[in-house]
Formats: C-alpha cells, sequence, structure tokens
C-alpha cells in the first residue's frame, strides 16, 4: 500500500468484515467535526452516496480505538491531519433508513450509532485516498447547520461543538 510523505496509507479501508457492533445489532461509526484553528469554520466534504456536504465519518474497526478511527476516516475523505480535541459523544441515528440493493437484492439498511469528535484541522493535504471521489469545502457555522438539515446525526455533532456561531 502506497503512503504519503506523513507516512499514512493512500488506500481506504474497504468492507465490514473487521466493522464493530454493538449488541443492538448498530453500526458503530465514528466522525469528526473538523474546525480551524480559531474554530470560525468547519470543513465538510462531498456525500459520495447523496448529493450534499457531510462530516468525515465512517465506520469503526475492530483493530482501532475510536478516536483512531475518527482521524483515519478523516484522513480518507477529506486529507486532513487532525488533532481530536473533545469527544461530542453518542448520537443516535435518526434519519430514516432506505433499502439498499446489493446484487439485487433489497434489504433495509442497517441502524448506526455515531460517536463524534471536535477536531482541529492541522493540515489540509493535496493528495489523499479519495481524492479522486470527494470535494472538500470550508463552511461557517450557519451555512454547515444548512448543508446538514436533511442528516440530523450530523447537524447534530455540529450542535455539540465549541464552532463560534
Amino acid at each position: 500500500m502506497a503512503a504519503s510523505g506523513s507516512n499514512r496509507p493512500m488506500e481506504s479501508r474497504t468492507g465490514r468484515v473487521k466493522q464493530r457492533y454493538n449488541n443492538k445489532g448498530e453500526r458503530l461509526v465514528a466522525g469528526v467535526v473538523p474546525l480551524s484553528a480559531d474554530k470560525s469554520y468547519v470543513l465538510m466534504i462531498q456525500s459520495t452516496r447523496r448529493k450534499g456536504w457531510v462530516l468525515p465519518k465512517g465506520g469503526w474497526e475492530l483493530d482501532e480505538e475510536c478516536t483512531e478511527a475518527a482521524a483515519r476516516e478523516a484522513w480518507e475523505e477529506a486529507g486532513i491531519l487532525v488533532t481530536i480535541n473533545y469527544d461530542l459523544g453518542d448520537i443516535e441515528e435518526t434519519s430514516p433508513r432506505k433499502k439498499s440493493s446489493t446484487s439485487g437484492k433489497s434489504k433495509q439498511k442497517e441502524a448506526a450509532l455515531y460517536r463524534f469528535y471536535e477536531a482541529t484541522v492541522n493540515s489540509e493535504e493535496i493528495e489523499w485516498p479519495e481524492k479522486e471521489k470527494r470535494e472538500r469545502k470550508w463552511f461557517t457555522y450557519a451555512e454547515a447547520y444548512e448543508q446538514l438539515k436533511d442528516r440530523p446525526e450530523l447537524q447534530t455533532a455540529l450542535v455539540r461543538s465549541t464552532m463560534k456561531r
């Protein structure tokens, strides 16, 4: 696996083999609210599955701590190196679960439990694993809140952060 100058993998982890689940069967997801040093802006990324902007997040895997998963997702999806500052706690998924189709078979999308962390962006790298799939952009609080209107769990993470209103 190729790595960047900061010795980070240049390929995203894929699949659910190492995915963590809780005792309710919910997929455990780690993410970050990546803020500028002065907390005036949040960095968001283009969703690959839906239209619009989201916070970096993804599956928490068995071979890592939750903070490591959150920082890994920030790297893979947004190409940012972060310092985790605060645990913003668990956030229950409240979005209606859509049916997904795999191999022509329809099945209910699994429920997720989110754990977000407030983080400071230390650097934005030029190359990163999902650069070809995603854009990244800085938003003010009001802009980000509006962008996340259809993702209440992500909006909750933003609200819990200490970002300047």
